[in-house]
């Protein structure tokens, strides 16, 4: 199933897309929340699950007058993992870890698909890079590898976008992954029965304007979404609708040569064919 945060006719929601086609999911059931957030954090995914199994004509909604939200807009937590391919490791210089390397993002720093990203007044190093998301959909202390896919409760799309040269202006990155609407998340958040078990063998690009600048496969991501989860649930507690942005492989915009960086009116796309496209524009400040 694919489920998205919208607006719609100018009032939140979450839709639900089938064969092509749109639903808007509280059409059928006024009380469910109005965006994914909401419903898998208090517990109701299920029932959105299930309406959207059974949606009909009465709740389509043209997907061309919809407007996309952040998929999960208010993250109780957002876990970037960093150098989590061996190859992008290598292009900036380093050996690849052999402990995951953490760090967060806050809320204010994600965009929607189709939205602008910004670039900031303060810099023109604004980098791309393509992730995979996991989402949350349960509490999790303590979880073995064996077990750590039982509380994933769908896969995304992230551009987690950086600001290079304020990302290396102290040895810890988080100023550098904050800027506001810096990072797009969405559009849609697809349930692991439509994907390989823990998403991998999933190819995952970016095009810059049409141009292809990365291509891998999330076979090669360093530490796997369960060993992620075992390793993240060692030290903190996951909440339903946290979300993990899982690391980005080679072919980083600061590692080329020459640089390529974007810049207002440019358009980048990541892809992860199974779950999607996320695509925006670029905007000055």
């Amino acid at each position: 199933m694919r489920l998205s945060s919208i607006i719609s006719g100018g009032v939140n929601t979450v839709a639900a897309r089938r064969d092509g086609r749109l639903y808007d999911l509280r059409k059928l059931e006024p009380d469910l929340p109005d965006g994914l957030d909401r419903v898998i954090m208090g517990g109701q995914l299920d029932r959105a699950l299930r309406l959207a199994a059974k949606v009909d004509a009465s709740a389509e909604i043209d997907p061309a007058k919809v407007k996309y939200r952040p998929l999960i807009e208010r993250p109780g937590k957002i876990i970037c993992i960093g150098r989590n391919y061996a190859a992008h490791a290598r292009e900036g210089g380093v050996e690849p870890p052999t402990y995951p390397e953490v760090f967060f993002r806050g809320p204010t720093s994600l965009a929607a698909h189709e939205s602008g990203l910004l670039r900031p007044k303060c810099s023109d190093k604004f980098d791309y890079e393509a992730e995979l998301v996991v989402v949350i959909g349960k509490t999790a202390k303590h979880v073995r590898a064996a077990d750590a896919l039982d509380v994933v409760a769908g896969y995304s799309i992230c551009n987690e976008g950086t600001i290079r040269d304020y990302q290396r202006k102290s040895s810890q990155w988080t100023i550098g992954k904050n800027f506001d609407r810096t990072g797009a998340l969405g559009p849609e958040m697809v349930t692991p029965d439509e994907l390989p078990a823990g998403a991998k063998g999933l190819r995952i690009m970016t095009r810059l304007n049409g141009q292809v600048l990365q291509d891998d496969n999330t076979d090669n991501m360093i530490f796997s979404v369960p060993v992620l989860i075992e390793h993240l649930t060692e030290c903190l507690t996951l909440e339903a609708g946290d979300v993990i942005i899982s690391g980005t492989p080679q072919g980083v915009g600061y590692a080329r040569k020459p640089p390529v960086f974007m810049k207002a009116g440019d358009t980048v796309e990541i892809e992860i064919p199974p779950i999607g496209i996320l695509r925006n524009t670029i905007v000055d400040e």
